[in-house]
């Protein structure tokens, strides 16, 4: 992932997970931050932990924040 591409977090689906997108690719159906984190570091970032994703403006939460994994 080269640049700093949005990155967006879905809202959960009926089993609690959320899609995971950066910029039109599809990283995958993350279950927990640590999914999220795994996704974007497969994608090429570094250094990206659970904070980091918590509080990164390149992410945008949709269906409620990275707290919420619950349809």
């Amino acid at each position: 992932m080269s640049g700093a591409q949005p990155i967006v977090i879905y809202p959960p689906a009926e089993d609690g997970g959320r899609r995971v997108r950066a910029a039109d690719h599809f990283l995958g159906m993350a279950y927990g931050l640590l999914d999220i984190v795994e996704f974007l570091r497969l994608a090429g970032l570094e250094d990206v932990d659970e904070d980091w994703v918590r509080q990164s403006p390149l992410i945008e939460w949709r269906g409620g924040g990275p707290e919420v994994w619950q349809h």
